[in-house]
Parts: C-alpha cells; sequence; structure tokens
C-alpha cells in the first residue's frame, strides 16, 4: 500500500527530533477561536444595547417635541386671549359691566401735602338708550345698580364690591370657555 516515509537526513533530520510532528494540533487553536468568538459575541451584545438606547432617546425627543409644539399652542392662544382682553374697548366694556365710571382729571399730592390740580368727584354718564337683554332690568322708579346712574347730590358714593356680570347678560365673547389642551 503506502510505502513507509524515507528517513531523514542531516539538517532535516536534527529539527524532526527537536519538534516531533504528532499531526495538526487543535489544541492550539481552540483559545483562539474561542477568544475570537467571545470577542464578536460582546461586540454584537454592546452594539445592540447601544442601538436600544439611541432609540429610547429618539422616542423620548419625539415626545419631548410633541409637548413642547402643545404647550406653544396653548400658549399661543392664551397670548391671544390676553391681547384681545387688553384692547381698550374691551377694558372699557369690563370696567362698565362692573360698575366703573371714567375718572376725568387727575389731581396729584405734592411731597409737602398740597394738591395739585383740581379734584372732583367721577360720576357715571347716563344709561345708554339700547335695551338689555335681561329680563330682571329695574322698574322706571327704582334705584339703578353699579353701572347706573349718579348718587344723589351731596352724598358720597358707596364703594359696590366687584361682582361677576350675570351669565346670561354677559356678552358672547366673554362666554367662551378656555383653551385646554387634551389630557390635561
Amino acid at each position: 500500500m503506502s510505502k513507509p516515509a524515507a528517513p531523514l537526513k542531516g539538517r532535516a533530520a536534527r529539527l524532526a527530533r527537536l519538534m516531533p510532528s504528532t499531526g495538526p494540533s487543535t489544541a492550539a487553536r481552540t483559545p483562539f477561536v474561542l477568544l475570537v468568538v467571545l470577542l464578536l459575541g460582546g461586540g454584537l451584545i454592546t452594539l445592540l444595547l447601544l442601538n436600544s438606547a439611541l432609540n429610547e432617546g429618539s422616542f423620548r425627543l419625539s415626545e419631548l417635541k410633541r409637548d413642547t409644539t402643545e404647550l406653544t399652542d396653548e400658549q399661543q392662544a392664551l397670548q391671544r386671549d390676553v391681547d384681545s382682553r387688553s384692547q381698550p374697548d374691551a377694558l372699557e366694556r369690563r370696567a362698565r359691566e362692573l360698575g366703573m365710571v371714567p375718572g376725568g382729571s387727575p389731581a396729584f399730592l405734592n411731597p409737602d401735602g398740597t394738591v395739585r390740580g383740581n379734584p372732583t368727584e367721577a360720576t357715571a354718564p347716563p344709561p345708554s338708550p339700547t335695551p338689555s337683554p335681561s329680563a330682571g332690568t329695574p322698574a322706571a322708579g327704582a334705584p339703578a345698580g353699579p353701572s347706573g346712574s349718579t348718587p344723589p347730590s351731596g352724598s358720597v358714593p358707596a364703594t359696590v364690591p366687584a361682582t361677576e356680570p350675570d351669565p346670561a347678560t354677559a356678552p358672547a365673547a366673554e362666554s367662551t370657555p378656555p383653551p385646554t389642551s387634551p389630557g390635561r
């Protein structure tokens, strides 16, 4: 069958005696293969964890952007309400509903206690002839309420506590509910 290998001579024989060859050695390769497999597995697990963390951060970022958009919209709606209620005609209408009257010319106190200017009592103008839609209007001889006419001469006007107007007589613009965002 096969003939035995010829004996080695010279230098090859000496090397063969120093390093005996018993076939391919798998014992030396096993630690290297395990090290490579562990490094590759560890790298894949690290990439998976890193990718999960980035996705979680991305979801949180999109949620915060959505919340910011909702809050910005709500802030703009509130600012529009403030702007509409801060207009001079709206302030005047609301002041009249609360029973306030125009003040007239101002008078000032000097540091020494003297009065500069001519102080006068604020009087309400005569009520407008427009009919009121409410059924609870006072009779012709009844005294006027907080937004009525002036008190009798010689008397000091009483301070009337500010109350909210009747919802039935409030204008439609004032009865709109404030804007709300869902889930809040």
